[in-house]
């Protein structure tokens, strides 16, 4: 597959889970998939900085970040084909773009820069810090969670994106998550087909 970083048109609603690490993006994202009966993208930087460190005992580095965005869209490109509906993606090139400039002194790739702005999606599902940190071999900074968590949240202000703030337990936000998503899927439809869960 040749390499890309732009999107393939599908017409379906595409949600982000959006934040910082260890704040429940990859638990929420499998139970909005099952919800919908519909498929959900993976963090690729996860496997692949997982790969890195078993191999090499080295953390991410500055040039891991294209070969990251690369993965990450071949991802969702391939699975956005198999998705019913909506697309559930546990990132997007945004959020690396936001690591690239917090962990890398501001510095973008002008590829990466270009493909996070011009990416679009129907809904940015932003995780608070209130969960416990879990530490991994991948995930660092945890004394950083709110500044990181302003971080990403001044990108979706800047690059103009409709996100809601997700707070609390597991339940409440799934719920949340399920009664936004809900609205923008009835507006496509224009059919009350997507009931809200019981709270």
């Amino acid at each position: 597959m040749e390499k890309t970083l732009k999107q393939t048109d599908r017409n379906i609603v595409k949600v982000v889970l959006f934040g910082p690490e260890s704040t429940g993006k990859t638990t929420l994202s499998k139970q909005l998939a099952r919800h919908y009966n519909t498929v959900w993208v993976p963090e690729y930087a996860r496997e692949y900085l997982q790969n890195k460190w078993n191999n090499e005992r080295k953390t991410c580095e500055n040039s891991d970040l294209l070969p990251i965005a690369y993965g990450q869209m071949e991802l969702e490109n391939k699975l956005a084909a198999k998705a019913d509906r909506i697309l559930i993606c546990d990132t997007d090139l945004l959020e690396t773009k936001v690591y690239s400039e917090e962990f890398y002194g501001g510095f973008v790739d002008t590829k990466l820069e270009k493909a996070a702005k011009q990416n679009t999606y129907d809904l940015y599902l932003l995780t608070y810090i209130d969960t416990p940190w879990e530490e991994d071999d991948i995930r660092d900074r945890p004394n950083e969670r709110l500044e990181m968590f302003n971080a990403f949240e001044n990108a979706l202000k800047k690059n103009n994106r409709p996100y809601i703030l997700l707070t609390g337990s597991k339940k409440n936000r799934f719920n949340f998550a399920v009664e936004e998503i809900n609205k923008i899927l009835n507006s496509k439809h224009n059919l009350q087909r997507f009931p809200t869960p019981k709270k």
